[in-house]
């Protein structure tokens, strides 16, 4: 599998240009078209007595407001693109990431920003990457913050043994193949057989010309999210591949909450597949 089309998120009320020009340059190395995407939705609460026709023409205004910064994102991406064939516009009103995952139907590749680090982020104008997982049916690469290039030539792997694990790794695979090296990093929790299961993926990878190596984690000594952030420092590795959360966020297998832990964490890209 190839990335044929890639979809780039933009958030409405954020600088645009840096994330375009690094999802462009991807797109121009997997030669695959790129799509732009921005979406978001009127959201207020209306004082107490307020008639209809105030309440009408402040939706309106908030409606008038997002497609002006809309209009504003096309060109801009647009120009950064420098007009090619190879790239068109998607501009929504409607709740980011719902109207995302919609879209998602058309990209075999999600790229998206790291998480606000506000507590309380406005979900009308921003998207949430941990809902997106669950809906998007797509791999999400959630780039790294601050944004840097998308290289890809060292690259961790965690792995645990589920579908989405399996579904991520095979997802990935056009960055596997072309990565100088690629390492498999599972937990031993003393009640799976971590070595034979990570040999199997290794020899998976290796018949497809991965250039693959396995590590495993003794869980007893750190958190499996700090091991595996560790180890991707030791390598250089600029990108960590993993399946997202499960069936329910709730019930994350052998690396407990490691999806949300890396999420948080941005010096990596994240490529999450569920």
């Amino acid at each position: 599998m190839a990335f044929k089309t890639i979809m780039v998120q933009l958030d409405v009320d954020a600088i645009a240009a840096p994330r375009i020009a690094m999802a462009w340059n991807l797109a121009q190395r997997q030669d695959a078209d790129l799509i732009g995407f921005c979406a978001a939705e009127p959201h207020f609460a209306l004082p107490a007595g307020t008639d209809d026709q105030a309440a009408t023409k402040a939706l309106w205004c908030q409606v008038e407001e997002i497609e002006g910064r809309l209009d504003c994102l096309r060109e801009e991406f647009l120009s950064i693109v420098n007009g090619s064939n190879r790239a068109s516009w998607r501009g929504e009103i409607g709740n980011p990431t719902r109207q995302l995952a919609l879209n998602a139907r058309a990209a075999d590749l999600i790229l998206t920003g790291s998480p606000t680090a506000d507590l309380v982020a406005d979900r009308h104008r921003v998207v949430d990457p941990a809902s997106l997982i669950l809906a998007a049916g797509r791999p999400i690469l959630v780039a790294s913050d601050p944004l840097a290039s998308i290289k890809a030539e060292s690259i961790l792997i965690a792995w645990n043994d589920t579908r989405e694990a399996r579904r991520a790794v095979v997802d990935a695979m056009p960055f596997l193949i072309t990565a100088r090296e690629v390492v498999i990093a599972t937990v031993d929790n003393g009640d799976t057989r971590p070595r034979e299961n990570a040999a199997d993926v290794e020899r998976f990878l290796t018949r497809h010309g991965v250039k693959a190596r396995s590590e495993i984690l003794d869980a007893r000594r750190s958190e499996p999210a700090e091991i595996l952030l560790q180890i991707g420092k030791d390598i250089a590795a600029d990108l960590i591949v993993l399946g997202g959360y499960g069936h329910s966020r709730v019930l994350e297998m052998t690396f407990g909450g490691v999806t949300r832990s890396v999420l948080r964490g941005g010096s990596l890209h994240r490529f999450i597949s569920n």
